[in-house]
């Protein structure tokens, strides 16, 4: 008993420790330092655009280091005098992508971009690094943070939109703070956008193990009318203007949909105390997608929206990497890989040393046998059928039963083998036939199925404690 009270003073006296100094360095605002993100496939540059209040901070005062270290990108803020960490956090971003991209071969490409922190009370040291070929950083640009700058506007945030409460658990600082944006709806549209953020929500809410931790977590939204309803589809020739920007059809992925004015995006979320942001398309044709630290996008009248909220929610919030390879993005490599910096898969399968060890099921063999053939030679078909129906623009009814029947066959095999249920190494992961692994023979990010793995569950308990703390 003496041992486990003394353990909980230690926190407390840890708590008041880091408490203590963000009341050294920060204010209880946000900045949110805008830059240009230039370059193509062999270089790239930064250039400095503004500094902005964006309201009150929602993250944690006490977690201030990101001991995580996922994503493409990280960046740190140390005080220039004495050289000390202050702050950190893992990024992706849309550049990140691009870079690439066959486009990024021949051309040049210009990306708006921001990273949020404290508002400090003296001048601070912004380094960005990137990821190497090893998976360590590198510094790939340094900035002096001057909150007197003249280009700094540190007045507080006026909110000129209306915002709805979904659900609201307690201060930001203790919470998971998400903001729901809507894309494509109207103002007409606007008592459905607040039913289809309750629905986010509630279907967010209810899938572990966001469920067991509902409590930890507040939603709110922001309306954001556009001119007409519906969004950008470039391959059906489909055109419209929206409030966000977000198109499909990003990086000539038909269904894969993203924003490019992150001045608005950024701007409207403000209105609320945020971390996380999720932008629900006002549409029917299935697509979407999800960045680390940056957002979602999910069409919300499709067959299969529920899967679409919570699959790209996991990659904005954990960084968890899509587990699926035979598709459209899949590809084949050596089976050598570099261990994936991305929590829910790994090219090790030593039971001693892979990231998972801690929640394997004991005596399961690594790598953990599965109809593998059985299910690869049934994908390979079906993405076939899946390309030809594209081309031939079927309606979206025909591609949604399609896929339905496609998620009945991956369930009756997948959870009727030898080691389904268990946690081991199945091979097939990030677009990888083979040499890379997954620890569950299905997941939400695997195939359109409704439940996490082991694997990333852990990961989101783990974003859900730094964020909380």
């Amino acid at each position: 008993m003496k041992k486990i009270i003394a353990f909980a003073l230690l926190l407390v006296s840890l708590s008041f420790v880091a408490q203590a100094q963000y009341a050294d360095y920060f204010t209880n605002a946000t900045m949110r330092l805008d830059y240009s993100h230039i370059g193509n496939a062999n270089e790239e540059h930064f250039a400095f655009d503004q500094m902005v209040n964006d309201g009150e901070w929602a993250g944690s005062k006490t977690a201030l280091l990101d001991e995580l270290n996922l994503g493409k990108y990280f960046f740190e803020i140390k005080d220039p005098k004495t050289g000390k960490l202050l702050y950190s956090r893992g990024y992706s971003s849309i550049y990140g992508e691009w870079e690439t991209t066959p486009e990024a071969e021949k051309e040049w490409g210009s990306f708006h971009e921001s990273v949020r922190f404290p508002w400090p009370k003296q001048k601070v040291e912004l380094t960005i690094l990137k990821r190497n070929i090893k998976n360590g950083f590198d510094p790939v640009w340094t900035y002096m943070v001057d909150p007197k700058h003249h280009r700094a506007f540190p007045s507080a945030v006026k909110n000129h939109y209306n915002t709805i409460d979904i659900v609201v658990n307690g201060a930001p600082e203790k919470q998971v703070d998400i903001v729901v944006l809507g894309e494509g709806y109207a103002k007409e549209d606007m008592p459905k956008f607040k039913k289809d953020a309750e629905r986010f929500a509630e279907v967010l809410l209810n899938t572990e193990p966001f469920a067991a931790f509902k409590d930890k977590f507040s939603i709110r939204a922001v309306e954001t009318p556009s001119p007409d309803s519906g969004v950008n589809h470039p391959h059906q020739d489909i055109y419209t203007r929206s409030a966000l920007s977000v198109t499909y059809g990003a990086f000539g992925s038909e269904r894969y949909a993203l924003g490019y004015d992150n001045k608005k995006i950024r701007d409207a979320a403000a209105a609320v105390p945020y971390e996380f942001t999720a932008i629900l398309m006002n549409d029917s044709i299935y697509g979407g997608g999800g960045i680390y630290n940056l957002y979602i996008t999910a069409a919300v009248d499709n067959a299969f929206q529920e899967y679409l909220f919570v699959h790209e929610f996991g990659h904005h919030f954990a960084d968890l990497a899509d587990e699926y390879y035979t598709s459209a993005t899949a590809y084949e490599m050596d089976a050598e890989h570099l261990e994936p910096w991305e929590l829910n898969v790994t090219a090790n399968t030593d039971p001693e040393t892979i990231k998972w060890k801690d929640i394997l099921t004991p005596g399961t063999p690594m790598p953990t046998p599965w109809e593998k053939e059985k299910y690869d030679k049934h994908s390979i078909e079906v993405q076939k059928k899946r390309v030809e129906m594209r081309k031939a623009k079927v309606e979206e009814k025909v591609m949604e039963e399609f896929f339905i029947k496609k998620r009945a066959w991956d369930t009756e095999l997948l959870s009727n083998m030898e080691h389904s249920g268990k946690v081991g190494a199945f091979e097939g992961a990030q677009y990888k036939s083979k040499g890379l692994y997954r620890s569950a023979a299905n997941c939400i990010m695997f195939t359109r199925h409704n439940q996490f793995c082991p694997a990333c569950q852990r990961a989101v308990k783990l974003i859900i404690d730094q964020t909380t703390k």
